[in-house]
């Protein structure tokens, strides 16, 4: 039977690794929409080889160049964020998210509404609006499936078994580009150096994230909001190899423990198959060669952004909205060169304080009023940043 799939994100890490594991099997299925961003020859490439319905890119200046690319294709091409909502409206029987940011939210929640079965790698979705996304899902018989590495090796790591029976979710981190300098280098760390990643080859805004600890403090909400796991049984535990990605632990004492190579192609296969096991192009591990597993606990004082998505969870509401939008505002600005690395987690604090101090931030958990909320938390943090450069 014939699957029809769309990618949003498609020209990224994730949606190119997506691209792959579909264009292996071209005759298993038929894709109605792949979207992306500035990168117009590489989504007009995609759309031409996998034979795409519709091409979206979400600039709208970038129409024409993307128009040119596919003329005469057959492949319908629109722009604009309207566009990648309208292309979420299409009938498709397996969604990847994988728009990085907010901005993957409204596609995403347009598809779960259709009842799809949404592959879920766009992590802002959870932390702005995890209980929006879960809730849309279960109204509208609609499967979310994880995508991040530590989530699908959670989501795998529970087949057959009884959450209620699980005690505690370890998530991993390999502790990015910094994880062995000592702490005083890190004030003057440089984009160059923030944007390598030792063992993922990810792009460069996770990259980052992954450096300062805000990738794994996002990770720690998404736990939360998918599986309903207390807070406190949710922990973080820095591990150099990255070949365990997550461990559960039971209340008999037990640990299952998901070990792979860090290929995201194990986790998109993974739920691009399931409930099924496929064969997939992936190295295997030979563990006597490897020798070793080493695992350290993570210095909060060192990496404040968990101690963050901690009193996030525990606050609630639309804190998640906050925390995102501080962060990705904050991103940008350490990216244009406005902030230190260090004053990322400093601001997106300062933001947390400021405006989830206001009531409004337990209203009513609508689209809207995540939007707003994110809104108003990236106008604060470039207050802040404006008001740091004097």
């Amino acid at each position: 039977m014939v699957r029809r799939v769309s990618i949003f994100g498609s020209t990224g890490s994730i949606g190119c690794n997506t691209v792959g594991l579909i264009a292996a099997e071209p005759d298993a299925y038929d894709v109605v929409a792949l979207t992306g961003g500035r990168n117009v020859a590489k989504l007009a490439k995609q759309s031409r080889d996998l034979n795409a319905d519709l091409a979206v890119t979400a600039h709208d200046d970038c129409y024409g160049d993307l128009k040119d690319a596919l003329a005469g294709t057959g492949v319908e091409v629109a722009a604009g964020a309207e566009a990648l909502t309208d292309a979420a409206e299409r009938p498709a029987d397996w969604v990847m998210s994988a728009i990085v940011g907010a901005a993957g939210l409204p596609p995403g929640l347009t598809a779960l509404r259709h009842g799809t079965t949404l592959a879920l790698a766009n992590k802002e979705s959870l932390v702005t609006a995890g209980r929006l996304l879960m809730q849309t899902a279960k109204d509208h018989g609609a499967t979310v499936l994880p995508v991040d590495s530590e989530h699908s090796a959670v989501f795998q790591g529970l087949v057959g078994e009884d959450i209620a029976a699980v005690e505690r979710v370890i998530i991993t981190a390999s502790g990015g580009a910094f994880r062995d300098w000592p702490d005083e280098k890190l004030a003057s760390a440089t984009l160059a150096e923030a944007s390598s990643h030792p063992n993922w080859d990810m792009g460069q805004r996770i990259t980052i994230d992954s450096a300062s600890l805000f990738n794994k403090a996002l990770e720690l909400i998404e736990t939360h909001e998918y599986f309903g796991i207390d807070p406190d049984r949710i922990e973080a535990l820095v591990h150099p190899e990255s070949l365990v990605h997550a461990l559960v632990g039971f209340r008999d004492g037990a640990l299952m423990a998901h070990i792979g190579p860090p290929d995201m192609r194990h986790a998109i296969g993974y739920a691009l198959h399931w409930p099924d096991r496929r064969d997939l192009p992936v190295d295997r591990l030979d563990l006597a060669q490897i020798g070793q597993l080493t695992f350290r606990a993570p210095d909060e004082r060192r990496y404040p952004a968990l101690r963050l998505a901690r009193e996030v969870m525990k606050a609630g509401g639309l804190s998640g909205a906050v925390f995102n939008g501080a962060k990705e505002c904050a991103l940008d600005g350490f990216i244009a060169g406005r902030i230190g690395f260090l004053d990322m987690a400093e601001i997106v604090e300062d933001v947390l304080t400021k405006v989830t101090r206001d009531s409004h931030m337990m209203a009513e958990f609508t689209l809207e009023n995540v939007t707003e909320a994110d809104r108003m938390a990236r106008s604060v943090t470039m207050d802040i940043i404006q008001s740091r450069q004097g």
